[in-house]
């Protein structure tokens, strides 16, 4: 376990686990679903000892933060106001924001609606989309129907019940099915349309033996998190996609300003996704600062926790180029 310092913190009557170390400019690690503070822990390592400190949080709904009951208190304006509460709560000023997963659009959003707030922002995994002209859920329906994964996640009690039967088969299917390290037909849910009668975790194949990147103990941190928490709150960010889209309106051809770093791997299901081969290429039009994109070969979804070492070194100097120790 990364040597850390951990503790709660009051942000907007939210109270918020963190996990922390390292002095300098703030760097704020956004984790994705079905993860916590834990996903980072190479990075706090590498990023405190670069001369930054280095905040990891629970977001709203996970790990030991509050997860409020309401569905509609996970937007992405509650996530971004999280994001702003926290860096108030830790002095002030400006820092730089990273997320992978669902911490990538809290993080890209961040950076559009609070430029001011934010010295650079990194996204892994999940690039910055602008909004459409058409909600969500009316465009996965049209294209995919109702099978499609992020509607079947819809329906508060259904995905749950899938999850939750047995956590640690959960965890392990979804970490080691849309790694890089899946076995041959795994994760197809670049396609991201569930078979009839099944679920989420019919298209995630994870073979018999861990990768090397995540070792039994690592796996049984997120069994034990998600064991106690439950996952109704990270599925409650995905209950809020048409919400977010209305929400959002007022931003409707806003780009991101700040500097901006994409980092994301050649066998992430998410790259692979319809659509992605021309968003990609034209990122820099939605984030006119982009200082690179960065595609690590074979590497699946869990970026920072399969590539550690490529990750460091990229965020190390992104982080030094746009906030010097």
């Amino acid at each position: 376990m990364v040597d850390v310092a951990h503790r709660e913190i009051d942000v907007g009557g939210l109270r918020m686990h963190v996990a922390e170390r390292g002095e300098g400019p703030l760097v704020v690690l956004l984790h994705g679903f079905p993860e916590s503070w834990y996903s980072w822990r190479h990075q706090i390592e590498a990023l405190s000892g670069a001369g930054f400190r280095v905040v990891a949080p629970d977001q709203r709904g996970y790990g030991a933060t509050d997860a409020p009951e309401e569905i509609e208190r996970y937007t992405l304006l509650d996530l971004v106001g999280d994001v702003i509460g926290l860096i108030d709560a830790l002095g002030g000023g400006r820092a730089v924001v990273v997320g992978h997963d669902w911490g990538a659009p809290v993080a890209w959003h961040t950076a559009l609606l609070r430029p001011d707030r934010v010295l650079g922002v990194a996204g892994l995994s999940v690039p910055f989309t602008p909004r459409t002209p058409v909600s969500p859920m009316r465009t996965w329906r049209e294209a995919f129907g109702d099978r499609f994964y992020q509607v079947y996640f819809q329906a508060p009690g259904v995905a749950e019940a899938e999850l939750e039967a047995d956590v640690a088969e959960t965890m392990r299917r979804v970490l080691v099915g849309s790694s890089g390290d899946r076995p041959p037909g795994g994760a197809r849910l670049g396609a991201g349309v569930l078979p009839e009668g099944g679920g989420f975790l019919d298209v995630l194949r994870a073979g018999d033996e861990l990768p090397a990147w995540l070792t039994p103990e690592d796996l049984d941190v997120y069994v034990a998190q998600f064991t106690r928490t439950g996952f109704t709150g990270g599925l409650n960010w995905y209950r809020n996609q048409d919400r977010n889209w209305e929400l959002l309106a007022p931003w409707q051809g806003a780009v991101v300003t700040p500097p901006a770093l994409y980092v994301a791997g050649t066998r992430d299901p998410v790259v692979g996704f319809p659509g992605m081969d021309r968003l990609l290429p034209a990122l820099r039009t939605f984030a006119p600062d982009l200082r690179d994109t960065v595609l690590l070969d074979g590497c699946g979804h869990w970026t920072q926790q399969e590539r550690p070492d490529e990750v460091n070194e990229r965020l190390v100097a992104f982080c030094r180029d746009v906030a010097a120790p």
